[in-house]
């Protein structure tokens, strides 16, 4: 696996176009510069081979010929922020549209607003606060998020403890859920891609919240 470098602003419009948690930085770009080719286990790109389908339904018909791998190219590097994979989270939710108002959130999350917060951590637990404000009973679709033998929110710090000893649980303000913290900026990107996807906002305020996360 190559690692490239990437500018900030790029790195928070890649984590703002994951459709699910699950979903790689290798895997959003390959999908949105790709399209729909189809990928190797290996990870390179596959070119199927067209055959006669009608020679394929005859007696004794050969064998279809095997897809041909085609080696990506090598990415150019710029001095940025350095690319990781997003971690990988199994049990992907699909989002059910709710009724989000895309200017409440914006007007609530935004660069400005996040400044006035020294720690990550505390900007993470604002954002998830504000998305519960707008939709406190759609928010509790977020408890479908998981991760393998963890879960990554929930209405107790207990529940979230006894999935992992090093969750390091804390609660979203005012909204009687809580949330696992320890992870790293790539994870939290992630989740609260996820999060605002289930909720039904926009692409374009996923990339805006998530841009204004990493900028901080």
């Amino acid at each position: 696996m190559k690692t490239i470098e990437i500018d900030d602003d790029l790195y928070a419009f890649i984590a703002g176009q994951t459709k699910h948690i699950g979903e790689s930085a290798s895997q959003i770009l390959r999908r949105l510069l790709i399209g729909d080719e189809i990928v190797a286990a290996d990870g390179n790109v596959v070119a199927p081979v067209e055959s006669d389908l009608a020679d394929a339904t005859q007696p004794n018909a050969e064998t279809a010929p095997t897809p041909v791998a085609v080696k990506k190219a090598p990415a150019k590097s710029t001095k940025a922020k350095v690319v990781t994979e997003i971690p990988a989270v199994v049990n992907v939710v699909t989002a059910t549209p709710a009724n989000a108002d895309d200017d409440a959130l914006l007007k609530l999350v935004n660069p400005t607003t996040l400044k006035q917060f020294d720690k990550r951590v505390d900007q993470f637990l604002y954002i998830l606060q504000q998305a519960f404000v707008l939709q406190p009973v759609e928010f509790a679709q977020v408890e479908s998020i998981k991760g393998k033998n963890r879960k990554y929110f929930a209405t107790s710090k207990e529940e979230l403890l006894a999935t992992g000893s090093s969750t390091n649980p804390k609660a979203i303000p005012e909204s009687g859920y809580w949330v696992v913290t320890n992870n790293n900026t790539a994870k939290k990107l992630a989740m609260l891609s996820q999060v605002l996807q289930i909720l039904g906002y926009s692409d374009k305020v996923v990339a805006s919240i998530t841009e204004a996360f990493s900028e901080q």
